[in-house]
């Protein structure tokens, strides 16, 4: 027999520069420059996607992103992150500090989002993709609809496991994970998978409101059924609601939209060119509130735009954001369609999780049906359900629904009290958030990112500090 021979590939050759040059990935934990908050430093080789890993990870852990420098050009990414507790405190917590470094650490490679991501599901409890049905659904939002979906799904003879859904511009966008009712094992037979689509889409389908003529598109009712969902669930559940265009204010939908929200919304996005470098300068200024950057780098970067550099800061209770971006073709933005397109679909994922009304947070020992008799009682008693989300743990359901009244009013708290006395013994939490936060006047110099971020940003480079294992 004719020997081969192959060529001899040293083991070792992969962590070859990682050897020579430190690792590809250093973070850093400051917890001394600061008297208010943690500074987070990530130096790394750049790939498509990165930032969005890395904003997406502090988000998961509850972390909110006060300040933040980006720079990821010329195929290293630099970025420092000014980051808080969920009680506005600088990290305390010895094992969260670690999270970050590890959590981190696996974003490193060509693609590792899905490494990733199973890490931080690790941390938080709470990946559910394969050991339930994933469930994925769209179509025109009407009152109701939610609570139609959750009792579909008990009379399916299915559990609900995990579930959460947005609510915006007449659209809906849900994603449940379920369980066969009888055996809690994930649902693979063809034939009852297709008939709990068929269900579901009819359910959708049936709309009661009436046509909406002024639209310019013909919304789709979609259910999709699947083993696992990969990418993070509320980055799917902005997808969702992108694909349903909710971006699209027509005549109709904005007759509908809350006036109240009209009253105090001051979201502004701009864009403008940078010919010099040959970049497009996004600038958003609205209402600071929690996950407001991973919103933003979501929808950018799903709209396959590239952040080479960014500021993002807030004071107060505003935010101001600046990046800098090309199109994936190496572009600016050139037409106007496009930059009409990016402002809108930048408005969409800053307004979803504004949702105005009463928050009602309930615990109580999970049962086959809860879900559905909970969300019957809401729409008996003239609530909708405008967003929620479903969890459990152990024995435990944990839901949070955001209500406001069918007809357009104040929810009446006396409604809220005979919710309480009819779904029974349960632990019941309520947050009225229907009054219109303040909008002071925005009086400030305008801080420019091409003026300071790179001469900040080679300063800071110079103060990584690799982190030896």
């Amino acid at each position: 027999m004719k020997n081969v021979c192959w060529p001899y590939f040293d083991p070792d050759f992969d962590t070859l520069p990682e050897r020579i040059n430190g690792p590809t990935c250093r973070v850093c934990i400051d917890n001394e420059s600061m008297e208010d908050c943690t500074i987070v430093k990530v130096d790394s080789l750049n790939k498509q996607g990165l930032l969005l890993e890395v904003v997406q990870i502090l988000t998961d852990l509850n972390l909110s992103i006060s300040k933040s420098y980006i720079s990821c050009d010329a195929g290293w990414f630099m970025d420092v992150f000014h980051v808080k507790d969920e009680n506005s405190h600088k990290l305390t917590d010895q094992k969260v500090i670690n999270s970050i470094q590890q959590a981190i650490g696996t974003t490193k490679g060509p693609d590792n989002s899905a490494k990733t991501r199973r890490y931080v599901n690790k941390l938080l409890n709470s990946d559910n993709s394969g050991e339930h049905t994933a469930i994925e659904m769209t179509g025109t939002d009407r009152p109701g609809l939610f609570s139609e979906i959750s009792a579909a799904l008990a009379d399916l003879h299915c559990n609900v496991v995990e579930a959460h859904a947005w609510s915006h511009n007449a659209r809906l966008a849900c994603i449940a994970y379920i369980s066969d009712q009888s055996t809690d094992s994930p649902i693979e037979d063809p034939h009852r998978l297709a008939n709990i689509e068929e269900h579901l889409s009819t359910v959708l389908r049936a709309a009661t409101a009436p046509p909406i003529a002024s639209w310019t598109h013909t919304l789709q009712q979609e259910v999709k059924i699947s083993a696992t969902i990969t990418t993070n669930v509320e980055r799917r559940l902005h997808q969702l609601l992108v694909s349903v265009k909710d971006y699209d204010w027509t005549s109709e939908s904005i007759s509908r939209r809350p006036k109240r929200k009209e009253e105090w919304r001051k979201t502004t996005v701009s864009i403008e060119s940078c010919d010099q470098k040959g970049y497009s300068i996004v600038s958003i200024e609205c209402k600071d509130r929690p996950r407001l950057m991973f919103d933003t780098v979501c929808t950018l970067t799903d709209m396959q735009y590239v952040i080479f550099h960014a500021s993002i800061s807030s004071k107060k209770d505003n935010a101001f954001q600046e990046y800098f971006i090309r199109h994936v073709n190496g572009y600016a933005l050139n037409s106007d369609y496009d930059k009409h397109r990016v402002v809108k679909c930048l408005e969409a994922a800053i307004e979803r999780r504004v949702c105005e009304g009463v928050r009602l947070e309930l615990c109580a020992n999970n049962r086959v049906g809860l879900l559905s008799d909970i969300t019957r009682v809401l729409r008996e008693n003239g609530l909708n359900v405008v967003r929620a989300d479903i969890a459990t743990q152990g024995e435990k359901a944990i839901n949070a629904f955001y209500v406001k009244d069918i007809s357009g009013k104040e929810v009446d708290m006396e409604m809220v009290e005979s919710v309480k006395k009819e779904i029974g013994p349960v632990v019941l939490r309520v947050k009225n958030e229907t009054s219109p936060p303040s909008t002071p006047q925005i009086t400030r110099s305008r801080f420019s990112f091409s003026d300071m971020l790179k001469s900040q940003l080679e300063r800071l480079s110079h103060n990584f500090i690799a982190i030896r294992h």
